[in-house]
């Protein structure tokens, strides 16, 4: 527990800023966190425990949920398609548009609030 929080819900409260965030650019393909397949939640624990074990900055992030996505046999696509496991973020984070390296940013500080 963090602050009488566990990492679910602060995994859950990522998410749900995540998809807030791609609402705002216009991006209505993220569901809801009781909506969301199993696979995205467990991402979006594995980045959680990524944050709270580690004082990573927004690119180790980025690298770290690279190597997720790699191990579960996700590429580079033009398109997110999790049937296909392609996905436009597997790049180097330098590469990233600005909008995408911002989700690591409100990602690592909705973890480190937990850690006060």
């Amino acid at each position: 527990m963090f602050n009488g929080v566990n990492i679910e819900q602060i995994a859950e409260l990522c998410h749900e800023v995540n998809r807030a965030y791609c609402e705002s650019l216009g991006d209505h393909s993220q569901k809801r966190w009781t909506e969301a397949p199993v696979w995205q939640k467990e991402s979006a624990i594995n980045g959680v425990r990524f944050h709270l074990n580690n004082n990573a900055t927004p690119e180790e992030t980025h690298i770290s949920w690279m190597r997720e996505k790699e191990a579960d046999g996700w590429i580079y696509g033009d398109i997110k398609d999790p049937n296909k496991k392609t996905h436009p973020c597997m790049v180097p984070y330098d590469q990233l548009p600005q909008e995408q390296r911002s989700k690591d940013y409100l990602f690592k500080a909705i973890c480190e609030f937990f850690l006060k």
